[in-house]
């Protein structure tokens, strides 16, 4: 039985299409995309200048997939990305942030809070706490208890707190490992999120990297 391709390749009028799968996991895709650039059909993407547009069909994907996406293909020298195209119209793409959710509390052991969209809460969550969301969640407190951001799929969702050291995080389908493991975090001002199917900690002063709008011009 043949591998299932994620990635299709086909020719229009001004250049390549290369149409991919909004179904499987990113990482899959940029595994595969890098052995097509690569291998498979380097003959076919090789000679002179080539135009190429990506479509995502259904899928949304952050500024720095985007990057990852454009460096893969340009690392072929003679091909220049047109357009890089999602079909889903900007109205539902903001959607997913479009409720925000503020709650003033203390999430104590035992205690579980889920909500559909992002959540803002004013307070800390205990060793024992849980918070679940669909969208983001910005905690001003302290994360010591389970947090699960993404919950009904959105692989972009961001987990921040102003102190992160939970008993565990998750985001989509990703799950941190224990936090005793990680290496030169203090907890201060942190936020996590998935890249390359695994869960990352940063410094919350590099937010803007995810190219997302500070939860003040929300609304809040």
């Amino acid at each position: 039985m043949t591998e299932k391709q994620h990635i299709m390749i086909k020719g229009v009028k001004d250049g390549l299409l290369f149409l991919l799968d909004d179904k499987c996991e990113f990482g899959v895709l940029v595994s595969e995309l890098k052995n097509k650039i690569e291998k498979t059909h380097q003959q076919l993407l090789s000679g002179p200048l080539i135009h190429i547009t990506v479509k995502l069909g259904r899928r949304i994907i952050t500024e720095e997939q985007t990057k990852l996406i454009s460096d893969i293909i340009r690392s072929q020298g003679n091909l220049m990305i047109q357009a890089i195209e999602s079909d889903i119209p900007a109205e539902e793409k903001n959607k997913a942030h479009a409720e925000l959710k503020v709650m003033a509390t203390i999430v104590r052991s035992g205690q579980v809070i889920e909500f559909d969209g992002d959540l803002l809460l004013l307070g800390d969550v205990h060793p024992g706490g849980v918070v679940r969301c669909s969208g983001d969640i910005y905690i001003l407190g302290s994360l010591k208890g389970q947090a699960c951001a993404g919950a009904n799929g959105r692989e972009d969702a961001i987990i921040v707190a102003s102190y992160l050291k939970p008993t565990q995080l998750k985001i989509h389908e990703i799950i941190s490992k224990p936090f005793e493991e990680w290496e030169e975090t203090d907890g201060l001002m942190e936020y996590a999120y998935i890249q390359d199917d695994a869960m990352v900690i940063q410094k919350l002063t590099l937010l803007h990297r995810e190219n997302r709008l500070p939860i003040m011009m929300r609304g809040v």
